[in-house]
């Protein structure tokens, strides 16, 4: 696994930006494997409030506050939805418009652990809503740019599989065959956010994992580059 601080985008008194491996939990799970919570607490020896998730087989930009108030602020974005993050997917080539939305209405199934559209009765299920663009495509699969306008529980992964999309390497949603490493073709790679201290809007990319079918994609190679951040001095991307 990779040191520590490669991991760590962004760092200041109030906010600490990671960009989580894929198999990593963010916090701590039954498995008692360490969480990214733990590590980056103690990689920067102070208590990080956790703001948001993403799924243990997923990668990408975790930001954690270090302060009540960056905390605060936070929710608060996340509840405006002036709180942004921008996914990338790996699915299946398909016959499916190259940009278009999304909308459906989810149901947690916690047996299960997963999430499946309610098909008979949307009142039995949560909104969500995304946004999509296919940005390329190579003879099998597609690479697509993912905006969600909700949080719900699983939902890139739910809304794709029921379009029969699923994430590359995602079994529990339909994929043929997992990765070795238990991670899926899914990658949180944006996100901005407004400094409340600074009153800076911040914006930054989180590099994709360098092997297996990411290191495919052109569009990739040529746009993320070894530094990860993403935004001039007046905070915009």
């Amino acid at each position: 696994m990779e040191s520590i601080s490669s991991m760590v985008i962004f760092n200041d008194h109030h906010y600490l930006l990671a960009n989580k491996p894929p198999a990593i939990p963010v916090q701590e799970d039954q498995s008692g494997d360490v969480s990214l919570h733990r590590m980056l607490q103690a990689y920067c020896k102070h208590d990080l409030y956790l703001i948001h998730r993403i799924d243990r087989p997923v990668s990408g930009a975790v930001l954690f506050a270090k302060t009540t108030e960056a905390q605060q602020s936070l929710v608060k974005q996340i509840e405006s939805g002036d709180f942004k993050k921008t996914y990338l997917a790996i699915v299946p080539k398909s016959e499916i418009v190259s940009e278009g939305t999304m909308e459906d209405f989810l149901v947690h199934d916690t047996r299960h652990h997963k999430s499946r559209i309610a098909e008979k009765d949307a009142h039995a299920g949560k909104k969500a809503v995304l946004d999509y663009k296919i940005i390329e495509s190579l003879d099998r699969y597609q690479l697509m740019e993912i905006n969600t306008r909700s949080g719900r529980f699983h939902q890139i992964r739910s809304q794709l599989a029921a379009r029969g999309i699923p994430i590359f390497g995602d079994v529990k949603y339909g994929a043929r065959r997992g990765n070795p490493d238990r991670s899926i073709g899914l990658h949180a790679w944006k996100i901005a956010w407004l400094h409340h201290s600074q009153k800076t809007k911040l914006t930054f990319r989180a590099n994709v994992p360098q092997d297996g079918l990411w290191s495919k994609f052109a569009t990739l190679q040529e746009s993320i580059k070894p530094t990860f951040k993403d935004y001039n001095e007046s905070g915009e991307a």
